[in-house]
């Protein structure tokens, strides 16, 4: 076994059996690169696939810029969106099913062509889009403490965990979507906001990154892809009975509770 699948099995298990480990970079290797760490995401990628699980689409995530400064990076990181992983509008999501799970607002969008870069920009994208909806993703990070390097969170598919999908699908045409506001409400009470610019100035930028990022491997952005852009908001903790909502000026409603 390649140390790369043993990573990737170390991960797997982890969020198989809701456990947190420690981290890559502590336990298995230190010396872990981003690159290394893409191509253990591949692994874990590979195996679900090969499990029949089928990819909704890929993720953004450390999109603002105040994450990116705080990772000291240049640039977001990306993971997978699995079916298995869809919570529907206004569903349960079991906590005993999770480790340590945050909730952020998010827009989405669903591609209507394919995207290849390089020197993809935001217009080129916006063009290319058919849908955009509000959603809600719960981020649960495998390690402990919620505690990670660059290296190891992007091994770990970006925390990628839950999502819930709103049903309203809109023409992006009808948004100045970096001016789109969303409140993140728990239990009635708002506890984060934020507008679509808190994502790269604007979400159309982030699949952009995407689309160029995944083109040094030869990747596309493809057709019927549904994309979470990323967090609007910041992450804010889940507990049992937890009654989390979403609210997306002209976007509608997204909204879930926690469950034992």
């Amino acid at each position: 076994m390649s140390q790369y699948k043993e990573i990737a099995h170390y991960l797997e298990s982890a969020e198989l059996d809701k456990r947190e480990v420690a981290k890559v970079t502590v336990n298995l290797k230190p010396d872990l690169t981003v690159e290394e760490a893409y191509q253990v995401q591949q692994e874990i990628v590979h195996s679900k696939l090969n499990e029949g699980k089928k990819i909704i689409g890929p993720k953004m995530g450390l999109t603002s810029q105040a994450k990116m400064k705080q990772m000291g990076i240049e640039e977001p990181i990306y993971g997978y969106v699995f079916d298995y992983m869809i919570i529907e509008n206004g569903g349960q999501v079991p906590l005993h099913e999770l480790i340590h799970p945050k909730v952020e607002a998010e827009i989405a969008f669903v591609i209507g062509e394919d995207i290849e870069g390089p020197g993809v920009t935001g217009a080129q994208v916006l063009a290319k889009i058919e849908y955009v909806l509000p959603a809600l993703e719960i981020i649960d990070s495998r390690y402990e403490n919620f505690q990670f390097t660059l290296p190891d969170v992007i091994a770990d598919n970006a925390s990628t965990s839950r999502v819930v999908f709103g049903t309203t699908l809109k023409k992006p045409e009808q948004f100045e979507l970096d001016l789109v506001g969303a409140t993140l409400s728990i239990n009635g009470k708002i506890k984060e906001l934020g507008a679509g610019a808190a994502v790269l100035g604007h979400p159309a930028n982030s699949i952009a990154v995407l689309a160029n990022m995944l083109a040094r491997k030869g990747e596309k952005v493809r057709k019927g892809d549904v994309i979470l852009t990323g967090g609007i908001t910041s992450a804010v903790q889940l507990k049992y009975g937890d009654i989390v909502s979403g609210k997306f000026d002209g976007l509608g409603e997204v909204a879930f509770t926690v469950t034992d």
